[in-house]
C-alpha cells in the first residue's frame, strides 16, 4: 500500500523516512533551565515513537526569555552540559534526529507553570522584569515590558546565537526559531505588540527586520546541511494584527535566507483573538503558504487521525505534520497509523515483540522468536 505520510523527505542533510514530526512541547521541568530525570523520561517516550524528527521544547536563549521558572534553557554551559547527558541516553535506543526550538519568551515571560495558574509573577513570587519591542503589556493588570533599546537587541540577537552554538555543539540534528505565540520574535512582527517609531516598527519592512537579523545571526553559526526552520503565527486572530499576507512576506524573506522549513500555527499574541478551533483548523494557512512561496511546511492543529494526516499530506497541504497532545494521549501514535495505511516504522528491538499476533508487520526488521 503507497502512503503519502510514510514516504520519505529530505531535509537538509536528514533523510525523513516519514512525514510525523513531534512538535515542541513545554513541560515546564526544569531546574535554572537545566534537563533534568523528567526530560530524560518524556523524550526517551517520544523519540521511541516511531516519528521522523523530535523537535525538543520551547528553550530559552535568555534566563529572562524563560516563560516560567520551570522552562528549559540552553543560556549557559550547564545548561549544555544537561542535556547532552539526557541526548546522550535517549540516542543509546533511538536513531531519531533530535531538533530544538530556540525561544525567546518576550512580554509572556515571568509567568506561573500553567498548572500553578499560569499569571505573570511579581517580584516577591520570583518574577521578573519582561523585556519587548514597546513597554506594551500583553494583558489587562500585568506588568508592562521594558522597552529594547539598541543594546538590548543585540545582547538578545546575541543570546540566540550563543544558544545555536550550544546546540551545534551537543550534536542537536536541526534548530527551529520560535517567532509564534506571541513571545518576543512575534512581538516584533505583529503591530498589535509593536508600537515602535524606530526602524524595527511601523512598516512591515521595519516589524520584519529584528526577526530576519536574528535568523541570519543563528543562520550564519548553524553547520552547513542540518537544517533550521522557524515557527511562525499565521494569524493573531484580531483585526489589526498580524495575518496571512504579511506571513507569505516573512516566508518569502525567510526561504531566501536559506530556512529549510516553516512549522505554521496560529495566535498567541492578544487575550482578544478569536479562535474557533477544529481538526485541522490551521492547515489552510499552511496550505497557501506552501502554495504562495514553495517553503517545505509543518502543518499543526488537531491534527488526530491517521487518515487525516495522510490527507494533509497526499493533498499537498503541507509537507510534514507535527503532533503534541495527540502523541503525549497515544505516544505510540505513529505505530498505530503505520499499521492503519499499511506502512512500517522503526523501533527500538526491545518492542519488536508487541506486535499483536496475526497482524501485518508494521516494525521494520523485526524478529519474533524466543529460546
Amino acid at each position: 500500500m503507497s502512503t503519502a505520510l510514510f514516504s520519505p523527505l529530505q531535509l537538509g542533510t536528514l533523510e525523513l523516512p516519514n512525514r510525523i514530526v513531534v512538535s515542541p512541547m513545554c513541560q515546564y521541568s526544569a531546574s535554572d533551565g537545566n534537563a533534568g530525570a523528567w526530560h530524560r523520561m518524556h523524550l526517551g517516550s517520544l523519540a521511541t515513537s516511531g516519528a521522523a524528527l523530535l523537535l525538543i521544547e520551547a528553550t530559552a536563549v535568555e534566563a529572562r526569555g524563560r516563560i516560567t521558572p520551570g522552562c528549559l534553557g540552553l543560556y549557559s554551559d550547564d545548561n549544555a552540559r544537561a542535556l547532552a547527558g539526557v541526548l546522550h541516553d535517549v540516542r543509546s535506543y533511538s536513531s531519531v534526529p533530535i531538533g530544538i526550538q530556540l525561544a525567546h519568551a518576550g512580554r509572556k515571560a515571568s509567568s506561573a507553570r500553567p498548572w500553578d495558574g499560569g499569571q505573570q509573577l511579581a517580584a516577591a513570587a520570583g518574577g521578573w522584569q519582561t523585556v519587548a519591542p514597546s513597554a506594551v503589556a500583553h494583558g489587562t493588570g500585568e506588568l508592562a515590558p521594558t522597552a529594547l533599546d539598541a543594546d538590548g537587541l543585540r545582547q538578545v540577537r546575541d543570546a540566540f546565537v550563543a544558544a545555536a552554538v550550544r546546540a551545534a555543539r551537543i550534536g542537536i540534528d536541526a534548530v527551529e526559531v520560535h517567532a509564534a505565540h506571541g513571545y518576543l520574535l512575534h512581538e516584533f512582527l505583529s503591530p498589535l505588540a509593536n508600537r515602535r517609531n524606530d526602524d524595527y516598527g511601523g512598516s512591515l519592512e521595519n516589524r520584519l527586520r529584528f526577526p530576519l537579523e536574528v535568523f541570519d545571526a543563528v543562520r550564519a553559526v548553524w553547520p552547513s546541511g542540518r537544517p533550521i526552520g522557524v515557527r511562525v503565527s499565521a494569524s493573531d486572530w484580531v483585526d489589526g494584527g498580524w495575518d496571512l499576507e504579511q506571513t507569505i512576506a516573512f516566508a518569502t524573506a525567510l526561504r531566501a535566507r536559506g530556512c529549510d522549513w516553516l512549522d505554521v500555527s496560529s495566535g498567541g499574541i492578544s487575550p482578544q483573538q478569536k479562535i474557533q478551533p477544529g481538526p485541522g483548523y490551521q492547515i489552510p494557512f499552511a496550505r497557501a503558504i506552501r502554495a504562495a512561496t514553495g517553503i517545505t511546511t509543518i502543518g499543526v492543529g488537531l491534527i488526530t487521525d491517521p487518515a487525516q494526516a495522510e490527507r494533509i499530506i497526499a493533498d499537498g497541504d503541507a509537507d510534514l505534520v507535527a503532533l503534541a497532545r495527540a502523541l503525549l494521549w497515544e505516544p505510540h501514535w505513529p505505530w498505530h497509523a503505520a499499521a492503519a495505511l499499511g506502512a512500517q516504522v522503526e523501533v527500538p528491538a526491545q518492542y519488536w515483540r508487541s506486535e499483536p499476533h496475526g497482524s501485518a508487520k508494521v516494525f521494520k526488521g523485526a524478529r519474533q522468536g524466543q529460546r
